[in-house]
């Protein structure tokens, strides 16, 4: 039997049980990739400050993400096409996650649709909402997910204009797959992701398809999706939207303290620093090292959550101690899911909570909430002097 270890190992799993195609979906930036690997380097030039002979007993890792309880600090962010990495896999990560106690985001863009996860669910999800062009179809998907209890919504604001991804380009990248040779051969060394396809009816976007107008099939789903994404998405939109939501807002997409300051005057529940997991503007600073501008700048107004690089219970600790309230993570559960199902998602959570824990403890701290820059050492050039 396979052990375990680490996040890595479930990385390595996925790549092997999923088509390349998808594996290269979560595994990819934009361009030359450079944000996509800056995010995780960027945590290794931070250090932990080890600490002995404190009482590390009683320990807590739990917490509040506006205002919920959460097991850990830590949400499952919204990753489009999660049901292509496994059979029904927005259904398995909310469920997963709904058993451990953090948060689940259901994206737009996923394979599953809002109706199928609180079908298959019993507490509130999140909702992540892509701003389109057609304003019927966001009124009406804004609509269907309060009817589904969702408890917040999440509006990305920074996939106005998508950003190019050569592997996907490369392979075609469809849901479901077409059945080209290259496809086929693929697929014929994945049976067991085969037979899970094979075994469920949800094979497109679920949000999508039939609900938004002349979307019945994978072409018109293309051609509407490509030309949908809205460029005009300003604060006044922002606005309409929490207005026409009701509820609890959070803003993803953050990577500049001016846009923070702007959020949280805006009333923002809580914003997310987050560049997409280096998917949209290749060469834009990693989230960890754009994050100590942003906390100073709005730390006490809104919530600041760290999304993006996140691989390991040190990153979480160091985010939290370098001043995020909280964090996301996308491929460390997606890599569980390719790998084992909703297993694996809960093995991805199980090792986060577990390093975290232990980190905090040879750190020092018995609570998170304790977490400083006193628990770092930090270069004192890694936010950068930049013209």
């Amino acid at each position: 039997m396979t052990v375990i270890a680490c996040i890595d190992d479930l990385k390595r799993l996925h790549r092997k049980r999923a088509p390349k195609m998808f594996y290269d979906y979560a595994e990819s930036g934009s361009y030359t990739e450079q944000t996509f690997r800056d995010n995780t380097t960027d945590f290794e030039k931070i250090r932990l400050r080890q600490k002995v002979a404190v009482d590390m007993s009683n320990r807590s890792v739990a917490g509040t993400m506006i205002g919920q309880p959460v097991a850990m600090p830590v949400a499952l962010a919204p990753v489009g096409m999660t049901g292509m990495q496994s059979a029904d896999g927005e259904i398995k990560a909310a469920r997963a996650a709904e058993a451990f106690g953090v948060p689940f985001t259901l994206s737009t863009m996923s394979i599953c649709s809002i109706e199928d996860v609180a079908a298959h669910t019993s507490k509130p999800f999140w909702f992540q909402l892509y701003v389109m062009r057609d304003e019927e179809f966001v009124d009406n998907i804004i609509a269907r997910a309060k009817a589904a209890g969702c408890s917040a919504l999440v509006l990305t604001l920074d996939l106005q204009i998508l950003g190019q991804r050569h592997k996907d380009l490369k392979n075609g990248l469809t849901a479901p797959p077409r059945l080209t040779l290259p496809n086929i051969v693929n697929m014929t060394t994945k049976p067991a992701w085969c037979m899970g396809m094979l075994g469920t009816r949800r094979r497109s976007f679920g949000n999508i398809v039939g609900h938004a107008k002349g979307v019945g099939d994978l072409s018109s789903l293309t051609s509407w999706t490509n030309e949908q994404f809205d460029p005009q998405l300003d604060w006044g939109k922002i606005a309409r939207l929490r207005e026409k939501w009701g509820g609890k807002m959070i803003l993803k997409g953050i990577l500049d303290a001016d846009d923070a300051r702007r959020a949280a005057d805006f009333g923002a529940d809580a914003i997310i620093v987050s560049n997409h997991g280096g998917r949209q503007l290749d060469g834009a600073l990693s989230s960890i090292r754009i994050l100590p501008s942003i906390v100073a700048a709005v730390k006490g107004q809104t919530e600041i959550w760290l999304d993006s690089g996140i691989r390991s219970g040190q990153d979480i600790l160091k985010a939290l101690a370098m001043g995020a309230d909280a964090t996301m993570i996308g491929r460390s559960y997606i890599y569980g899911l390719g790998a084992m199902g909703q297993a694996g998602v809960t093995t991805a959570l199980e090792i986060l909570k577990k390093e975290l824990d232990i980190t905090m403890a040879l750190c020092g701290e018995r609570d998170v909430a304790a977490l400083g820059r006193h628990n770092l050492l930090v270069p004192k050039d890694f936010e950068g002097d930049w013209a």
